[in-house]
């Protein structure tokens, strides 16, 4: 003769992984997660990241002006060029300027550098 039990309606547990559970993130006095702005599990942490963007927004204010300080002169340049009859476009200061740049910041340097002169002379 064959015993089987009943099924029982209860559902099975689990448990957590091993070792220790995450906390609740912590909340800023704005009542902001922590993390949610600045990807910081601490408190400490999320305060150097706020410090140093805030940092980085203010350099990032002072490159833009620069730029537009390098097109406003760039046009100057490309003006009295092609007022005496020249070309809008000198490639070989070009190619020194790329040259700066790649020195200065390696392959990266290149790209911004091209990113700049077609800013400051248009596509050519």
């Amino acid at each position: 003769m064959t015993v089987t039990t009943p099924a029982t309606a209860t559902t099975p547990t689990t448990t957590p992984a091993a070792g220790p559970r995450p906390s609740a993130p912590a909340v800023d006095p704005a009542g902001d997660r922590i993390g949610d702005r600045t990807g910081a599990r601490t408190p400490e942490a999320a305060d150097v990241i706020s410090g140093a963007r805030e940092r980085i927004d203010a350099l990032d204010d002072r490159i833009i002006g620069l730029v537009q300080e390098r097109m406003a002169v760039s046009a100057v340049i490309q003006e009295a060029r092609i007022s005496s009859g020249g070309r809008r476009v000198n490639l070989s200061r070009e190619m020194e300027v790329l040259g700066h740049y790649r020195e200065a910041l390696g392959k990266p340097g290149t790209a911004l550098a091209m990113t700049l002169l077609e800013l400051c002379r248009g596509r050519i």
